[in-house]
């Protein structure tokens, strides 16, 4: 690190001498002030520069190279018009930097593993670009995820998927708007975590419709993971080829593991389809379906588990309630209870008090 800042002072150095002794802007003191300007402006752009990816610094190069030529052709046509010299000027200047800032923005998208492995040590970063669908924005749970950390890199949002979030916002159905508002709030609230980088790319497909397949199709070209918690994507971009990122999968993954013949508390919220079943649902959500518990709708029960299955939605617990056990639970809870003051005390010592009445 001595180094670089030796090496940087020795530029600076370097450039005002040679200024001062060459005097460019007329007097030496003011060009030995523009030589010092001149040669920190560069150590500066050389510290941004650091900090720029390979993929933008070759999107940048390449944008600026196709500017400048772009800027060359149209240059001879304007020759032949008799333009000013000033307007190519201003062209030449105007497609470079236009090259330079789009091709620096599309550089990150650059898959630079079709180079022949040139590049390889960037070649993993392919993989940090994330797809948002709508219905994950929409959804809520990304932010959390977000925020614990677990994502990384960029989070891409097509131009086609906020299109979508605005006709939902703007929809004359209350509740319709409410979830496309919601959707926004959410793109505004990850956008403001630092270590995720939220893009919006502007790439459309007009010959296709649906915007599932739209998803499909960047995924395809650029070479990233769609996230999304709707389950028909996720099928049909499986049969496309395209890696998927189900938050509901990631959030039944998560759930408690229960195994049979162990016992929960659950509360019974309603009557269940089979004969004598009741329905509970635990804290995340999971359906636990209980036999014998139809009597014990709106009561917290214990039951034991007998089986549980996956399913395409969750996964369901299977339980078994049985009432004699409880009724034991019962009046083991009643005897070791202490007594209270409201509860009837035996009568006792009735013996003497009835013989001295009938005396």
């Amino acid at each position: 690190m001595l180094d670089l800042l030796i090496v940087r002072a020795i530029f600076i150095l370097v450039l005002a001498t040679s200024a001062y002794l060459l005097h460019p802007f007329g007097s030496q003191q003011i060009s030995a002030v523009g030589g010092l300007i001149l040669g920190g402006g560069i150590i500066f752009f050389e510290i941004r520069l650091e900090r720029v990816s390979l993929k933008r610094l070759i999107g940048a190069a390449a944008g600026s190279v196709m500017g400048i030529v772009g800027a060359f052709l149209m240059s001879l046509v304007l020759s032949q018009a008799n333009a000013p010299p000033f307007l190519r000027v201003c062209l030449l200047l105007l497609m470079t930097y236009v090259g330079l800032i789009v091709g620096a923005k599309k550089g990150d998208m650059l898959n630079l593993a079709a180079l022949g492995g040139i590049f390889g040590v960037e070649k993993s970063s392919k993989k940090t670009f994330k797809i948002l669908d709508t219905s994950v924005i929409i959804d809520g749970r990304i932010a959390d995820i977000a925020e614990t950390g677990f994502l990384d890199g960029v989070l891409v949002i097509p131009q086609f998927v906020l299109r979508e979030l605005q006709l939902v916002a703007d929809s004359a159905d209350s509740m319709k708007r409410n979830r496309g508002r919601r959707g926004l709030d959410i793109l505004q609230r990850i956008q403001k975590m630092a270590h995720l980088t939220v893009q919006i790319v502007e790439e459309d497909f007009p010959h296709v419709r649906d915007v599932d397949m739209k998803l499909i199709e960047l995924a395809k070209i650029y070479d990233c993971k769609v996230i999304t918690n709707d389950f028909n994507l996720n099928k049909v971009a499986h049969l496309h080829g395209v890696e998927v990122l189900n938050i509901n999968e990631l959030a039944n993954s998560l759930k408690p593991i229960v195994l049979p013949g162990e016992t929960m508390r659950v509360f019974i919220n309603k009557e269940g389809k089979e004969y004598n079943q009741g329905v509970a649902y635990l804290d995340d959500g999971t359906m636990v379906v209980v036999d014998n518990a139809k009597k014990m709708i709106s009561k917290t029960i214990d039951i034991a588990v007998t089986s549980v299955i996956q399913t395409t939605a969750g996964k369901m617990i299977f339980g078994k309630f049985d009432e004699r056990v409880h009724a034991a639970a019962a009046n083991v809870e009643k005897h070791d209870r202490p007594a209270r003051k409201s509860d009837p005390q035996p009568m006792t010592n009735l013996g003497p008090e009835r013989t001295t009445i009938e005396s």
